[in-house]
Order: C-alpha cells, then sequence, then structure tokens
C-alpha cells in the first residue's frame, strides 16, 4: 500500500456535500437534474427547510424533501408535489442527513426555510 492510499473505512466528513435531484416528488421548488449543496449541522432544522434525509423504513434510500414537523426523534417529510406521495406519508418518519443550502446548477440559487 502506497503512503497516498487512503485506510480502508477512513471516509472524509466534511461539513458540505453535494446530491443530485431524481424524480418529480419536489416540483416545482426542484426539478429532475437539480444539483444541490447540502450542509451537515449547523443551525438545527426547521419546519419548512429542505433537508437531505433517509427514510427508517427505507434506509437504502437518499431523499430530498421538505421539514414539517418533528417527531419521534426524527422528522415527517413531504414533497412539494401534491401528486406525487412517496415521503413520510407512505414511509413514515426520516432521519434528516443535512439542511438544502445552494442549488448550483443549472439555476444557482439558494435556499431559505418556508413555513409549512
Amino acid at each position: 500500500m502506497s503512503a497516498n492510499t487512503p485506510r480502508v473505512g477512513h471516509r472524509l466528513r466534511t461539513p458540505l456535500f453535494a446530491v443530485l435531484v431524481a424524480g418529480p416528488s419536489m416540483v416545482p421548488t426542484l426539478r429532475h437534474g437539480d444539483a444541490l449543496l447540502v450542509r451537515r449541522g449547523g443551525r438545527p432544522i426547521r419546519p419548512g427547510d429542505l433537508v437531505v434525509a433517509v427514510f427508517r423504513t427505507r434506509p437504502d434510500l437518499l431523499v430530498v424533501k421538505r421539514a414539517v414537523r418533528a417527531t419521534d426523534g426524527g422528522w415527517w417529510v413531504r414533497g412539494d408535489n401534491e401528486l406525487v406521495t412517496d415521503d413520510s406519508r407512505v414511509y413514515g418518519v426520516a432521519d434528516v442527513r443535512g439542511r438544502v443550502v445552494f442549488r448550483y446548477w443549472p439555476r444557482p440559487g439558494r435556499f431559505s426555510y418556508r413555513s409549512v
């Protein structure tokens, strides 16, 4: 093993990470193909924030949704598109991994929370 090879299990834990939106559940706020910058930590999540989360019943599924309310040590989350129900209405409580702060592609812009 060379000096430049990372150890197995070593993981870079930066406060920012990128995600790519797939699907229509957040239309009109987000669209399929939007590239987002997400922040771990920072200020506490508030209802109305756009978040990246994992459902407890579907730990393999990383989603971008809107935080609705804190419940059972996690969050009830919903998509902005009322015609798509792949959110807490189907999967239950989610654990938030980070808050969406910026869309960098294709229409750059910041996000702040909105009341729900």
